[in-house]
């Protein structure tokens, strides 16, 4: 019951490996530009972190001096 397998043409084992090949190499090229558009946008935002950190750490300090001075103002004795 089993039949031989089919034998496939060249021209069609030529065309589906010069695809494959085609398609690694496609990947491999686009992978390389992500790769280093990914790296600039991550310089980008490296750079952008040490102002975005700079400005909570301020940011912070204003806070907790508002809350100290708050607590002072609460803490006071009254007369």
């Amino acid at each position: 019951m089993s039949q031989a397998p089919v034998r496939v043409s060249p021209l069609i084992k030529f065309g589906r490996w010069s695809l494959l090949l085609v398609g690694i190499a496609y990947g491999a090229a686009h992978q390389s530009r992500l790769s280093k558009k990914e790296e600039k946008v991550r310089e980008i935002e490296a750079q952008q972190k040490v102002v975005r950190d700079a400005k909570l750490a301020e940011e912070k300090k204003r806070s907790a001096d508002a809350e100290a001075r708050a607590l002072a103002e609460l803490s006071k004795p009254t007369k």
